[in-house]
């Protein structure tokens, strides 16, 4: 029986070698073999990784299936596979059975500055220093994810606009609400935070991006600049 080449995935030429399909094409471009090679990682001085997952692939007559049902003891029996690349195998298929069987959580709906608050309380409301947060939301007001900007000192943070909107983009939000906390309990909007509130509102606009709110957070509470009627401010 001929036998395959002995391909290393450096000899591949660049645009086929599996890191780069992933970064131009996405890894649904990778083949059942490529995938096979990534969790095999390296070869013997005999197989190389893509030839050790083209091996499995023709164990298993191609059938992911049958390949995911097969035991440690079986996978180690191939040869140039061992324990070690076995146990990952496994371990990538045992990662996709907890999936499907694993309930997609509920994400948080913001509704109201009630809703923020409670989702921005624990991470800001005892700090003694300042540190400015956003919450990333969908078209359904639903938390995509909470996200620190910056923190500072006791009397002030730096706010860097590039970086909410990189991560706005980034998650593909289409709604932010900016929180900071005042460590001294006052929770009145200085002029610096009704001014930054105003650029980032211009700024995200630009993308498409609605700014809901600013909550100012403290020991004491907190303040939404929506509710006191300051977001249509123009500053």
């Amino acid at each position: 029986m001929e036998q395959y080449p002995f391909i290393r995935i450096r000899d591949l030429a660049v645009e086929d070698r599996p890191l780069e399909k992933v970064r131009h094409q996405g890894i649904s471009s990778l083949s059942n073999t490529e995938l096979l090679a990534i969790l095999i990682g390296t070869g013997t001085r005999e197989a190389s990784a893509i030839d050790l997952a083209r091996r499995l692939m023709m164990q298993t007559d191609n059938d992911l299936h049958r390949l995911g049902r097969m035991s440690l003891t079986e996978l180690s029996k191939i040869r140039g596979v061992g324990a070690t690349k076995s146990t990952r195998i496994l371990a990538a298929f045992e990662i996709s059975r907890r999936r499907r069987a694993d309930q997609p959580r509920q994400r948080s709906s913001v509704r109201c500055s009630e809703d923020a608050y409670q989702l921005l309380e624990g991470a800001l409301s005892d700090l003694v220093h300042e540190e400015f947060w956003i919450l990333l939301l969908n078209r359904a007001n639903q938390l995509i994810e909470k996200v620190r900007i910056s923190q500072g000192g006791i009397s002030g943070t730096v706010t860097d606009i590039r970086l909410i909107l990189h991560a706005a983009v980034e998650k593909l939000a289409s709604g932010i609400i900016l929180a900071h906390n005042h460590p001294s309990g006052n929770l009145k909007p200085s002029d610096a935070d009704l001014k930054i509130t105003g650029k980032i509102r211009d700024a995200a606009l630009l993308l498409d991006i609605s700014l809901l709110d600013h909550l100012i957070i403290s020991d004491q509470g907190y303040l939404s600049l929506a509710d006191e009627n300051l977001m249509v401010q123009t500053i």
